[in-house]
């Protein structure tokens, strides 16, 4: 099956199509967020998800916790997927899969120990799937992604095996090292923000394409066994 690659931290039309021509299915559109890089307001990110073609899936990043602000993100937005970077009570995720209609839920789940693997177990029934990241939302200001660090991909390994919900790998991930990763964890896609990016946050095309080799790269490798 082929990798599935999310680029995230998207923040104009221009940086989307830049991200579609390079071979991203889906784009992820970071709302408010108590720290880290990437976020736009909502009014930018409806703008950008409206602006997609056909088959390129819209990805809201929501720090949210709350039903109701998520709620009245979602009628903004409209996406195609909700990422949910910090822990939501079971009965919120409960009622939005009652009530967002096709919008499906991705959480993400901050490695840290071998505690994420229950946790994943726990929740999948409630979630459309899951992207492990290397955050920390227990730091004084919460970390909730984009923080450029690799965590260990053995705990994320166990994760994939551990759930039957389509697991994304994020955290720290580049060009030289995507293909690893692929290898090790067998996810069913990448999610990537600030390995393509320069020093002044722009998209660097260059960076971005040699990402995607490295992820086709994996595909064919993975293709052949």
């Amino acid at each position: 099956m082929r990798i599935r690659v999310k680029v995230c931290c998207i923040a104009t039309p221009e940086e989307a199509a830049m991200a579609i021509d390079a071979g991203a299915d889906l784009i992820g559109l970071v709302g408010p967020m108590p720290s880290g890089p990437g976020p736009i307001d909502l009014d930018t990110a409806a703008t950008i998800a409206r602006s997609l073609p056909p088959g390129i899936g819209s990805v809201l990043l929501s720090s949210a916790t709350d039903l109701d602000l998520l709620q009245a993100e979602l009628r903004l937005v409209r996406p195609t997927v909700l990422q949910l970077v910090d822990a939501v009570e079971p009965e919120v995720l409960e009622a939005l899969r009652r009530q967002v209609g096709g919008t499906r839920l991705l959480q993400v789940l901050h490695v840290q120990d071998a505690g994420v693997v229950d946790e994943a177990r726990e929740l999948a029934s409630l979630v459309d799937g899951f992207l492990l990241d290397s955050g920390r939302p227990d730091a004084a200001v919460k970390e909730l992604g984009g923080t450029g660090r690799v965590h260990d991909w053995r705990l994320s390994r166990r994760v994939v095996a551990a759930v039957d919900r389509p697991v994304f790998l994020a955290g720290g991930l580049n060009p030289a090292n995507v293909a690893r990763a692929i290898a090790e964890v067998r996810p069913f896609g990448v999610d990537l923000c600030s390995g393509i990016r320069q020093q002044d946050g722009q998209l660097d095309r260059d960076l971005l394409q040699a990402f995607m080799q490295g992820v086709r790269g994996a595909d064919a490798a993975r293709a052949s066994r």
